[in-house]
């Protein structure tokens, strides 16, 4: 059945579905933000051939993955999500299993959050779009921030990068990586279709106060755009500058055993949607949290003063290069 054989009343009936009862019915949602926290707010919109395709991205996968970009906004922020509204238009042409397979990934890139889906809307157009805003709350003194980073802050990223790009290419091209394994293969296409938010870091963030007021002073973003365009943002926004060491990157065991090292570095930079934290904090707590973190979190440089970011080489086999987001994936 194609959606405009059920038509918009018999389609909203289905999705109402996916909804608490209590939360949906009237022209706008009512979420309750606890005494003394922020409301967080962000939007992502994915476009059908640009940032999802049958090609590589089941229904379920899409649902799952732009539900996942809109959760590490949330834990970018240092914020807890509260609900998410979907904003989606379709071809009348689009299968009705089509949008409950998305809807199903949706639901269960959610469930281990507890976060529901709050509402959203539907309308007829020549592309699959999906417009998805996530809520959650923060602490005012809590919330992560990109312009308070400070010189001589440790640079941690909280996972391997270069993953999600591996598995796209993976998908692109089934005849690449004949010499992995299929566990390995398997894993570096999930890191892609299904990245994981990292809301987990919050909670320690959350603990993990620097002495006196048992408050932490972090800087960060996502690297849904790749681990060179967040240092850069940051930076930016700061105005600061970094210095990343080449052999600190971390990447996937598999992903070096495939290819060349600098492939990977231009995968771990540049190849985005890796989902991981960027942050930018005091040494020590910065250390303590990778012991806390472990599985690929790593300590990959330094803020400094000067207003450029370096990519250097201690080993004197690549000379230092200079950053710039230009390189990195634009829209227009």
């Amino acid at each position: 059945m194609q959606v405009r054989q059920l038509g918009e009343q018999g389609l909203l009936k289905r999705l109402q579905e996916f909804c608490p009862v209590d939360l949906i019915g009237d022209d706008a949602a009512l979420l309750t933000v606890a005494a003394g926290q922020s409301l967080v707010v962000t939007t992502d919109m994915l476009v059908d051939g640009v940032h999802f395709s049958d090609r590589t991205t089941s229904p379920f996968d899409a649902g799952w993955r732009a539900t996942a970009a809109n959760l590490s906004d949330l834990a970018a922020m240092g914020a807890s999500p509260l609900g998410i509204t979907i904003g989606l238009s379709l071809p009348g042409t689009v299968e009705v299993s089509w949008v409950e397979q998305f809807y199903q990934g949706i639901v269960a890139c959610l469930q281990p959050y507890s976060t529901p889906i709050v509402g959203g809307d539907i309308c007829r157009s020549s592309v699959i779009t999906v417009s998805i805003t996530a809520f959650g709350q923060v602490s005012p003194s809590r919330a992560i921030r990109r312009s308070t980073a400070r010189p001589g802050d440790a640079i941690l990223v909280t996972g391997v990068h270069g993953a999600s790009r591996a598995g796209l290419e993976l998908l692109l091209h089934p005849d690449q990586g004949q010499g992995l394994s299929a566990a390995d293969r398997a894993a570096l296409i999930q890191a892609h279709q299904r990245p994981v938010p990292r809301l987990d870091v919050v909670a320690l963030l959350r603990d993990g106060g620097d002495g006196g007021d048992g408050l932490l002073r972090v800087a960060g973003m996502d690297s849904s755009d790749g681990l060179a365009d967040a240092v850069l943002q940051i930076c930016r926004a700061s105005r600061v500058g970094a210095e990343i060491e080449r052999n600190l990157i971390p990447f996937p065991p598999s992903l070096t055993a495939w290819v060349l090292e600098a492939q990977a570095v231009e995968w771990a930079l540049y190849g985005g949607e890796d989902f991981e934290l960027v942050l930018c904090l005091p040494r020590l707590v910065a250390q303590r949290l990778v012991e806390q973190l472990g599985n690929g979190a790593a300590i990959v440089g330094r803020i400094t003063a000067e207003p450029t970011v370096v990519l250097r080489d201690r080993s004197g086999l690549y000379g230092d290069e200079i950053l710039r987001l230009e390189k990195g994936f634009q829209h227009f």
